[in-house]
């Protein structure tokens, strides 16, 4: 029986990349994105023979998750792998936020993100079966000054994520964490030219990566040798430290994934 996979913000990035993976091991996708024009491409690009379903919405706003649950429900399809990957960045001083921007963020990389795992892991636990796949950051493991909302974001994700798992652990559900750090995505396309290259992973790397680690029921996966020394390294050293640190990288451009 074939199973489904739900990916949110999968119109581009590691979103798209991991569309693409699903559906060559012939999963049905559901997409969504709130880009409604990008999705049919997406679509297109996987191919006429491959069953897919687009739900666009908006899920930087309150009734963006509802809305997607909901036509979700409205398929007849249960979720079988959740990846909850949408998420927005913020750049610069905290204090010259827009209330908007600042409130869309945390609609979306938190509460939506826990709205939409809640509903579908219940499903998930009742039949002892499913996995999700949460894509955070690198940025989640330090302060990050000129982006910390997005960072702070992140570190939410990160500890949600690892605590989930180990409660699933005898229900038959797997979570695993995505920490990629600067992967080549259209958000990131502006800085990537200052960066040395081999700080920059491919967002196919990346959903590679994330899928390998998300089908072998592995926890956590920090894709790329420099991310996982970076992080190893930041371990032993002081929380003082670490924040000058951050505020002098800061200054040279932002790493989302």
């Amino acid at each position: 029986m074939k199973r489904t996979v739900l990916i949110t913000g999968a119109s581009s990035g590691i979103g798209a990349s991991l569309a693409k993976l699903f559906a060559q091991k012939d999963f049905r996708l559901i997409i969504n994105a709130r880009n409604t024009a990008r999705l049919n491409e997406l679509k297109e690009a996987l191919g006429e023979n491959k069953d897919i379903v687009i739900i666009p919405a908006d899920l930087s706003e309150k009734k963006g998750a509802e809305k997607l649950i909901q036509e979700v429900e409205n398929k007849g399809h249960h979720v079988d792998i959740l990846v909850n990957n949408a998420a927005q960045m913020l750049w610069g001083d905290f204090s010259n936020h827009e209330k908007f921007s600042i409130e869309e963020l945390l609609q979306l990389n938190i509460c939506t993100l826990s709205i939409i795992t809640h509903h579908f892991l219940t499903g998930m636990i009742s039949r002892g079966s499913g996995k999700i796949l949460n894509v955070a950051s690198v940025a989640g493991f330090q302060p990050v000054p000129s982006m910390g909302l997005y960072a702070a974001s992140k570190a939410f994700v990160i500890s949600f994520s690892e605590s989930l798992a180990e409660q699933l652990a005898t229900k038959g559900v797997s979570v695993t964490l995505l920490c990629p750090g600067v992967t080549d995505t259209p958000a990131t396309k502006p800085i990537l030219q200052d960066l040395p290259q081999f700080v920059v992973s491919s967002s196919d790397d990346v959903a590679a990566e994330g899928y390998r680690a998300l089908m072998a029921g592995e926890a956590i996966c920090i894709p790329g040798i420099a991310n996982q020394a970076a992080l190893a390294w930041v371990k032993f050293q002081p929380r003082s430290f670490i924040r000058k640190l951050g505020g002098l990288i800061s200054r040279f451009g932002p790493t989302p994934h």
